[in-house]
Formats: structure tokens, C-alpha cells, sequence
């Protein structure tokens, strides 16, 4: 199972300047009502596709609306590899910034 990262885990981090990945699991027109600053929006049904867009050796924090679709991607992600970290409650909890 994913490592769990809450909201405020992840402003804190982008704050300090970590380097942090974000993958926006939602459909476009979701992440389009604000997104977290600098997340990558791939939608969960076009994850497999896609994964040739992300980097292997990164770390990526996953999001999407309430905290069940990244579950499902962080499995999906995880199998192929990928070092996943899970952002529990999603954009419902989300506290921070958004653009």
C-alpha cells in the first residue's frame, strides 16, 4: 500500500522548497476549477497511457477530489514501479494555494 501524505504534510513541504511531484489524478475539467501549483493533470483512466510522460526515479505525491481515485492510482502506479505517496481526503481538504 501507497505511503499516506496529508494536505498539510504536503503545503508544509511545498513551502519549504522541496522538490515535490504531483500527479492530479481527476478529469481535466476538474482539475481545471484549481489544481495544486505545479501538479501534472493526468486523468485516472488515461494513467497507463501516459506513464512514459513520468520519471521513474521521482517520487510523486498523488491527488484527485477525495482521496479514492489516487488510492486506485497509487495501485496502478505502484505495480509499474513507480514510488507513489497517497494525498489522503484530496481536494476536499486541501488547504493551500491552487492555480
Amino acid at each position: 500500500m501507497a505511503k499516506q501524505v496529508t494536505p498539510e504534510e504536503l503545503d508544509r513541504r511545498i513551502k519549504k522548497g522541496e522538490e515535490v511531484y504531483v500527479i492530479d489524478v481527476r478529469e481535466s475539467n476538474e482539475a481545471a476549477t484549481g489544481k495544486i501549483p505545479g501538479a501534472k493533470n493526468i486523468p485516472l483512466g488515461q494513467l497507463a497511457v501516459r506513464k512514459t510522460e513520468l520519471d521513474s526515479e521521482k517520487e510523486y505525491v498523488v491527488v484527485c477530489q477525495s482521496g479514492n481515485r489516487s488510492k486506485a492510482a497509487c495501485g496502478i502506479l505502484g505495480a509499474l514501479g513507480y514510488k507513489v505517496e497517497d494525498m489522503t481526503g484530496g481536494m476536499n481538504n486541501w488547504q493551500g494555494e491552487t492555480e
